[in-house]
């Protein structure tokens, strides 16, 4: 089996969990993968709409800091991947309307999106994991995103 699929679906309670465990500090760390980035951000657009991407910067920033992961230029949050992410998330989520957070999070772990390295599709490496891009938003410089 691939590294990026896991080998049981999330269901809705495991998103609310990972979602509403990010929020609260809560989360084992061990839990936050990149399956759990995806589902917190499904979570979080579920609840905030288009308020998520405004939202999720400091959930993560706490979330990591109660975890002890440093916020710094090298290490902890990403602004570009995680806007990214909920780029990918809400498409995703759009294109699928009423269904179960569960399935459109199989329909994200079952794209090309599940890999940790997809993003390396649209960015550069050097671009992708500049100082600038973990501080601010940066446009693809490959390709643009699909959606």
């Amino acid at each position: 089996m691939p590294p990026h699929v896991t080998p049981d679906p999330f269901s809705d309670e495991d998103i609310e969990a990972i979602g509403a465990g990010v929020a609260a500090r809560t989360l084992p760390k061990a839990r936050w993968t990149h399956a759990a980035h995806f589902a917190a951000a499904l979570w979080l657009l579920t609840r905030l709409g288009g308020d998520a991407f405004a939202e999720m910067p400091g959930l993560i920033r706490a979330y990591n800091a109660a975890t002890g992961v440093a916020n710094t230029d090298t290490e902890g949050y990403h602004e570009t991947i995680t806007q990214a992410s909920l780029r990918a998330a809400q498409a995703v989520l759009a294109a699928h309307p009423g269904r179960p957070l569960s399935a459109v999070l199989a329909e994200l772990l079952a794209s090309p999106m599940a890999r940790s390295d997809w993003l390396l599709a649209y960015w550069s490496r050097e671009r992708l994991f500049s100082v600038e891009a973990r501080r601010a938003w940066l446009e693809p410089d490959l390709q643009p995103l699909p959606f």
